[in-house]
């Protein structure tokens, strides 16, 4: 008689769901017996990923040893409770190994891992499914986004990752398409479009979420004009169950809500919001209280960024800036706190929120905790939206505070008509970058930075006009502002925080060379890891701050690492690739490599793969111009070129060549490049009928003439 030989299932897993799955998939094998599935194989997979759904998400959450959802959990701490990993044996972490993800741009996706299977997204909204247990791929799906549509996000081709739920993949498109794939085998299961206009230039980055069998995903576009929402479409089906809006539309039509004729009474119609949509978008953000039955998304920023020319009268603009609260079964209205009224200054609150309780003045309060753009860390009562507190988490000079009742005391320039050197600037004083909670030492970890940004008000800007000096409005954007008429005055800085949410300060912080650092994962192993612009992965105590270890990647990192258990053994993933909005034309570091994931373990030996140096060639010299086209070729560099390519010879680029160190013939054929040339197909835009030949010519003076006011002198 065969013997039936069953891995015992690890503690910290999916543990009885998983074994009845596997054993059910698997069936009798000749003896009468049941076999399981070798692990990694397409049964296998079917098995484990066919049982995460809210049970097990919820349940995982006791001893974390797989990582099924964006932030781990629905509270989204990112923290785990693995302890092999911790402040002694960190020293002894080595590359398991490395995968190659083939992609160029930015990498800002939290890999989803469950019983040693690995999906994580790469640009372009691709995705990849990898055996942990080898580094090997199990498959890859591209969604074929059209490379041409490249120019319509703001913020590089990025994608921050997957959802996972029964024995499904789901993944929001660049385009705005939100795929279901099978999680064996990588086929599609269905496909919905997203996107209700396609006249504007919508994109889809963030990761969708999960929510009572709902698969739920916003957008993004507030630059270019379009109005916020986030949709939820059933896992099984595709079919749409609810859509909710973040403003309100045109006020000569019914609102589809009580809370948007609410929003609507806080905008002046006399701005026409609804032309460019208002804003408001919610492209990365939403928490989940099971207990509540609350779902929590955070809101973009007002399109156009100008306040007076998108409200000409004030008002707060609902619900611009906000964390709003919905019911998550029918997509109900049912509290917001606005963070920033009458946003200005392109200040989002879609940062990263974590659920948790604290005792504030001897009592136990449930809680929402955030760092948004505008420099302030709050604590909301997650049960009714009541403020509680704010204190500034990096140097502020919009606002002073805010008053008992949650709003801000601004300062009197910040508003003004004239150039402001904006601290936070539209980059943030924290961004996009995962932030995570440790329960033990009561401290929220996230990274800080400064971009310096002037902003001033353009008193031409119309909608949708494409008029020279315009900051990108040869492309589509529509921020109503003037950027960096004066040089800022402000220091740029990145640096890794500790706060302490109750007593509203910094524990302690790690300086950093540059702004644009990664997202931050804690454990209890009283550890915080965390990735560098200048290319390192480091980890540090969690109480004090101390690091502990550090490897070498080269390039520059952006997205959060994520930790996991398989078959005993703790494991450290972190998805690495240079990019995002900041990332486009600058840099922290002189190395480069394709996109990857590298894994860690206690006594891995793998080396590193070796990063290469960036291929940057000498200022560029020789190229004939006429210095009287300098002034406006600015202006049209400024509204067509610098958000991607920098300043030419004073940035260095990022994954976009600086113009300024491209070859000199690229420049004397730049008419070659910017009308339906070579790099569309890479997501530049085709400028055939936007720019003329004068135009070109113009643009080349600016190019080689600022190159030449640049150059050391001899």
């Amino acid at each position: 008689m065969m013997e039936l030989h069953i891995e015992k299932p690890q503690k910290t897993r999916l543990t009885k769901a998983v074994a009845v799955a596997v054993l059910a998939t698997c069936g009798l094998n000749s003896a009468g017996v049941f076999a399981a599935p070798p692990k990694g194989s397409r049964e296998h997979i079917a098995a484990v990923t066919g049982q995460v759904d809210e049970k097990t998400v919820r349940a995982n959450a006791a001893k974390t040893g797989d990582w099924p959802a964006y932030g781990l959990d629905y509270a989204e701490t990112r923290h785990s409770k693995l302890t092999e990993i911790n402040a002694s044996t960190v020293k002894k972490l080595g590359l398991v190994w490395s995968y190659n993800l083939e992609s160029t741009r930015g990498v800002e996706a939290t890999p989803l891992v469950v019983d040693g299977i690995m999906y994580v997204s790469a640009a372009w909204s691709v995705v990849h499914a990898v055996d942990v247990r080898t580094g090997k791929r199990i498959w890859t799906y591209d969604p074929k986004v059209p490379r041409e549509m490249g120019f319509k996000g703001c913020c590089d081709v990025v994608n921050r990752g997957v959802a996972l739920y029964k024995g499904k993949v789901f993944v929001g498109t660049f385009d705005g398409r939100l795929v279901a794939l099978d999680a064996a085998t990588g086929k599609t299961v269905w496909v919905k479009d997203t996107i209700e206009d396609h006249s504007h230039s919508y994109t889809v980055t963030g990761a969708p979420r999960v929510i009572k069998g709902k698969v739920i995903i916003g957008n993004g576009g507030a630059e270019y004009g379009v109005r916020g929402y986030i949709t939820a479409y059933d896992a099984e089906s595709g079919e749409q169950k609810w859509r909710w809006y973040t403003v309100p539309g045109d006020p000569d039509q019914p609102f589809e809500n009580e809370a948007m004729a609410k929003a609507a009474k806080t905008w002046d119609p006399a701005g026409k919001w609804w032309v460019n949509g208002g804003g408001g978008t919610a492209w990365n953000s939403m928490t989940y209280d099971p207990e509540l039955n609350l779902m929590y998304v955070g809101t973009g920023n007002g399109s156009p960024w100008n306040h007076r020319k998108r409200s000409p009268a004030g008002g707060d603009n609902l619900y611009l800036a906000s964390i709003v609260a919905l019911n998550p079964d029918t997509g109900e209205y049912v509290w917001h706190y606005q963070e920033t009224p009458g946003d200005n200054w392109d200040y989002t609150s879609v940062q990263d929120m974590i659920l948790t309780d604290l005792t504030l003045a001897g009592k136990k309060r449930k809680v929402i905790l955030h760092a948004p753009k505008n420099g302030f860390f709050f604590v909301i009562d997650r049960t009714n939206g009541k403020f509680i507190s704010a204190k500034p988490f990096t140097e502020v000079n919009w606002a002073t505070g805010y008053d008992k009742n949650g709003r801000p005391t601004e300062t009197p320039e910040a508003r003004s008509r004239e150039a402001f050197d904006s601290v936070p600037g539209p980059f943030g004083g924290h961004n996009w970058h995962a932030m995570s909670f440790n329960p033990k030492t009561g401290l929220a970890y996230f990274p800080v930075q400064n971009v310096p940004l002037n902003l001033a008000e353009d008193s031409a800007w119309q909608h949708n006009a494409n008029v020279p000096g315009q900051p990108q409005s040869g492309t589509g954007w529509n921020t109503g502002m003037l950027i960096n008429t004066q040089p800022p005055k402000s220091k740029a800085f990145g640096r890794l925080v500790a706060w302490d949410p109750v007593k509203q300060k910094e524990a302690w912080r790690q300086e950093y060379t540059a702004p644009w650092n990664g997202g931050t994962l804690t454990t209890a192993g009283n550890l915080v890891f965390a990735g560098t612009a200048d290319g390192r992965f480091a980890a540090y105590s969690a109480d004090k701050g101390e690091k502990l270890w550090e490897a070498p990647i080269g390039t520059g990192i952006i997205a959060p690492p994520v930790t996991y258990q398989v078959d005993g053994k703790q494991y450290v993933s972190i998805a690495v690739g240079w990019g995002g909005v900041f990332g486009l034309s600058a840099r922290a570091t002189d190395k480069q490599d394709h996109g990857r994931v590298y894994t860690f373990a206690i006594g891995g030996t793998t080396p590193l793969p070796e990063a290469q140096p960036y291929a940057m060639g000498e200022l560029i010299s020789g190229v004939k111009y006429d210095p009287a086209h300098i002034p406006a070729g600015t202006k049209l560099y400024i509204s067509n070129c610098v958000f991607c390519h920098g300043v030419p010879g004073v940035d260095k680029g990022g994954n976009i060549p600086n113009l300024g160190y491209v070859p000199s013939k690229d420049i004397d054929n730049l008419a070659d490049m910017l009308f339906n040339g070579p790099f569309v197909k890479k997501g530049m835009p085709d400028f055939t009928g936007k720019l003329s030949a004068d135009d070109v010519e113009k643009i080349k003076a600016f190019i080689q003439g600022t190159a030449d006011a640049v150059r050391p002198k001899k």
